[in-house]
């Protein structure tokens, strides 16, 4: 099925944070594997300009599951607007999208 599957990416400030969500999806079957990756991002907020070491994830999981994992990483993110996008699938290795399947929850 065309756009089942989406890789969610969002930003966090530290490892620990990074460990806690990706942890939480995994546990709660809202993502099949999280990967955490160190970044540095320079962005603009509320006027200025900041170079900030983060946490990247790449969360793989069912393009229908989006809200509930939003809402979880919101919980426990401390950020007053953290990155959370949604990117489809559009294809993929059968086998993999079927293991993605295979460990997240049905809708």
């Amino acid at each position: 099925m065309r756009n089942e599957y989406s890789m969610i990416i969002a930003t966090v400030p530290n490892k620990e944070t990074a460990r806690k969500i990706a942890k939480l999806l995994v546990e709660k079957q809202l993502a099949a594997c999280v990967q955490m990756l160190p970044i540095e991002s320079i962005y603009t907020w509320q006027g200025q300009i900041y170079d900030e070491a983060e946490i990247a994830l790449l969360i793989k999981s069912r393009t229908a599951l989006f809200d509930e994992i939003k809402s979880a990483i919101k919980e426990n993110h401390h950020f007053e607007v953290p990155e959370i996008i949604q990117i489809p699938i559009t294809n993929g290795l059968p086998d993999y999208l079927n293991w993605i399947k295979e460990n997240t929850r049905s809708e």
